[in-house]
């Protein structure tokens, strides 16, 4: 089999033969069907998340299960499967029966399964998946169902940035109707927190970006009013679309600590910000005078999500034409064009562009 393999950081994916080995107790092995471009995988091709060895990306993926370890019992052979970036789900520990299992104390880990020809591992990059390749091997807690009709290309969307932007809004936020929204950054997962905030009922959902194509885009996705960072500041004009009193929540989706300052400072009071991107810096320049007004920060992870709850409702409200999924699609590449793929999507060209097997 093949698979594009990340030997070093800023050098291109080496596409290679390697072996896999065979699925052990709880785990499946899986076809590739589609595999897209993140933009977590571009923090370790870039060199932004240290290596700790050659590895394999790709972790929103979707494929049909080709075989099944012992105790398997949520998925069999030939069923067809989105996989996500999860990291456990026990069943047992405290956060997975209080229906956290995104946050799973009891975490299952699965690989490393791939090996190039000289024998070495190949780990994992970004999220236990390896979906540059064209089998790989996942526990079968990361994966959820979906109906073998929907084409893959569409399917693999659900298993990040979906769940992630989202999930984001509607999961950890739970906005409800006519809260206020602004999301910074939008590119494939930020175009899914405005879907999340149109779908919840926020008004306005205002969409933060440098790029007014990206703005474009958002008003397509449900954003009823867009701000260009790139011609004044976008605080202020973030507070000028509510009325000089800010937003109820704001979504960090750009890798930049000053996306984290704007982000809360365009925050009214009792605001939430909320951070969803993986952000290079710190945050020693606030102080706690700051929060006096109850303005909050939280964290979200993969929109904490509940992998096979969320994604066939995400399935549902797709075929009901209230979820954009095929929109999100720039281009889709073979396995031997990921270097391509990887610098449209680097380049801000792409919302996000997918490896077809």
């Amino acid at each position: 089999m093949q698979a594009a393999v990340l030997y070093e950081a800023k050098q291109p994916l080496v596409v290679e033969d390697v072996d896999l080995d065979s699925p052990g107790p709880g785990e499946v092995k899986i076809r590739l069907g589609a595999t897209a471009i993140c933009h977590s995988d571009i923090h370790f091709f870039d060199g932004d998340v240290p290596m700790r060895s050659a590895g394999i990306a790709g972790h929103e993926c979707a494929g049909i299960v080709e075989e099944v370890g012992a105790d398997v019992t949520s998925v069999k052979r030939g069923d067809h499967v989105v996989m996500a970036p999860i990291t456990g789900g026990c069943g047992r520990c405290m956060n997975c029966m209080v229906g956290l299992r995104h946050l799973c104390q009891g975490v299952t880990r699965s690989g490393p399964h791939h090996r190039n020809k000289r024998g070495e591992p190949l780990a994992p990059l970004a999220g236990p998946v390896g979906g540059l390749a064209e089998y790989t091997i996942v526990h079968e807690f990361q994966t959820a169902k979906v109906p073998d009709d929907l084409p893959m290309h569409v399917a693999c969307l659900l298993g990040c940035g979906v769940l992630t932007g989202f999930g984001a809004v509607v999961n950890r936020a739970q906005v409800k109707p006519f809260q206020s929204v602004a999301v910074i950054g939008t590119g494939g997962v930020g175009l899914n927190a405005i879907q999340g905030a149109a779908f919840s009922g926020a008004h306005p959902v205002i969409a933060v970006d440098l790029l007014d194509n990206k703005l474009e885009a958002a008003r397509k996705f449900g954003a009823t009013h867009t701000v260009n960072a790139s011609q004044g500041d976008p605080v202020q004009g973030v507070k000028n679309l509510t009325g000089g009193r800010g937003v109820d929540f704001s979504f960090i989706m750009a890798a930049s600590s000053k996306a984290v300052r704007q982000a809360f400072e365009m925050l009214g009071p009792r605001g939430t910000a909320v951070m969803v991107q993986i952000t290079s810096g710190d945050m020693s320049d606030f102080a706690p005078r700051e929060f006096i007004g109850e303005r909050m920060f939280t964290g979200s992870m993969l929109g904490s999500t509940r992998l096979q709850l969320d994604v066939p409702r995400y399935v549902d409200i797709y075929k009901a034409g209230r979820l954009k999924l095929d929109e999100l699609v720039t281009e889709c590449y073979s396995l031997d064009r990921v270097n391509e793929a990887v610098a449209s999507s680097k380049s801000g060209a792409a919302l996000r562009n997918v490896i077809v097997f």
